[in-house]
């Protein structure tokens, strides 16, 4: 299904997806309670921290990602690698609310910003007949790493000090990453790409739309609404993971638990939506890819059983495969290859804000009062009118074709 260097590229997107954990909502929740008693701080002035970091990087990514359009992808990668391993190295010296911000605003840039677009953009750049399972594939590194890090980390902390786990994952990054990244990448330049037939070279004349034009399209408003469902509902869900146990009366190892359930249909779904993409385009499966989280809204709202907690992440699971996949290859298909790091630095900046949005937002909420079912409702509203913008174009997004 492909040769040596598309093989590389692909193991290339799947260690830097894995290793972006570092930085996302999920891997960084399991630590909230233990900053929180050290640092003595509430719920809701976590999240103004962790939002108003996250925001910032988000402003950072718009500008440092579209570099990837410029510099050679191995250097870049590296650059990635050397942040991410001092991001991880910085957080285990958290001593206070100023250094706190700090820390948590170089892994949100680092990991879950600059390692997923450094993947998704290489990738994304050099497929075009097999972009969705090229995607899927790399994107399994991150489920790999919701499946195996929280059950992991929560043994650790049981017998070693948290600051200790990060100083350990920054030696991680610095001892493998670069070496990784220059067996797999150190050939790779802009003009690499898949080998296609001659019968499969009609996405070359798609229309490249540069990031200003693509600005001044209705459509990716209405797309980015929908895309930006997932980033802050569940990182909502992740960061403030322990605010849903305890109002649902769920044991200490539920979430945890349910996390491998939320990671197997990640997991299902990615490879699904990899060959679903390729055979009926991501335009086509973009109205899907909410359902899920709409119904998992649902059960937050109706259910207490701990049972349904599997159902809850696991439906958002399937809503995070597609997302994973849809959230790269669309742009692509809909806008051209050659201003991809560009317009994946817009994107990857606005997810990164959105998750900022979501932590701020539940932070409020549930310093306000309000009861995880009356924010499951607010989710669920917000949802459900972006599906209806999106079902309203779908038929409007096909990509534009130059005239040869």
């Amino acid at each position: 299904m492909f040769n040596k260097l598309s093989l590389k590229v692909i193991i290339f997107g799947f260690i830097f997806t894995f290793f972006s954990s570092f930085g996302q909502s999920f891997f960084l929740g399991i630590f909230n309670t233990s900053i929180r008693n050290e640092l003595s701080i509430t719920h809701g002035q976590f999240g103004s921290i962790y939002a108003s970091a996250t925001l910032l990087s988000s402003f950072l990514l718009i500008w440092v990602g579209k570099k990837i359009d410029d510099i050679n992808i191995f250097k870049f990668a590296f650059f990635v690698t050397l942040l991410l391993s001092f991001s991880s190295f910085f957080f285990s010296k958290i001593s206070s609310v100023t250094i706190l911000f700090i820390a948590i605003f170089l892994m949100r840039f680092s990991g879950q910003g600059m390692m997923s677009h450094t993947a998704t953009t290489t990738i994304s750049r050099f497929f075009t007949k097999s972009r969705g399972k090229a995607l899927s594939t790399g994107w399994f590194g991150l489920s790999t790493a919701e499946f195996i890090l929280p059950v992991l980390i929560i043994y650790l902390l049981t017998i070693i000090d948290w600051r200790d786990i990060w100083f350990y994952i920054s030696i991680l990054i610095l001892i493998f990453l670069p070496i990784l990244s220059f067996i797999l990448i150190k050939n790779l330049n802009f003009d690499s790409r898949e080998e296609l037939s001659a019968n499969e070279t009609k996405e070359k004349n798609i229309k490249n739309w540069n990031r200003s034009e693509v600005l001044k399209d209705y459509r990716f408003y209405i797309i980015c609404m929908n895309m930006l469902a997932m980033p802050w509902i569940a990182t909502g869900v992740f960061v403030y993971q322990s605010f849903i146990l305890s109002s649902k009366g769920w044991g200490p190892y539920i979430i945890a638990q349910s996390f491998m359930v939320y990671s197997i249909a990640s997991v299902i779904t990615l490879f699904l939506s990899g060959f679903l993409i390729d055979k009926f385009t991501s335009r086509k499966l973009l109205i899907y890819m909410n359902i899920p989280l709409l119904l998992s809204a649902a059960v937050l709202f109706y259910f207490k059983n701990p049972i349904s907690s599997f159902f809850f992440l696991g439906l958002i699971g399937i809503s995070n495969g597609l997302a994973n996949v849809l959230g790269s290859s669309t742009w692509a298909e809909i806008y051209g290859v050659k201003h991809i790091g560009s317009i994946k630095a817009l994107t990857t900046a606005l997810m990164v804000f959105a998750t900022a949005f979501g932590t701020a937002l539940f932070g409020i909420l549930i310093d306000m009062g309000l009861t995880i079912e009356s924010i499951s409702i607010i989710s669920g509203t917000y949802i459900f009118i972006s599906l209806v913008l999106l079902f309203i174009i779908k038929g409007k997004l096909n990509p534009t074709y130059q005239q040869k």
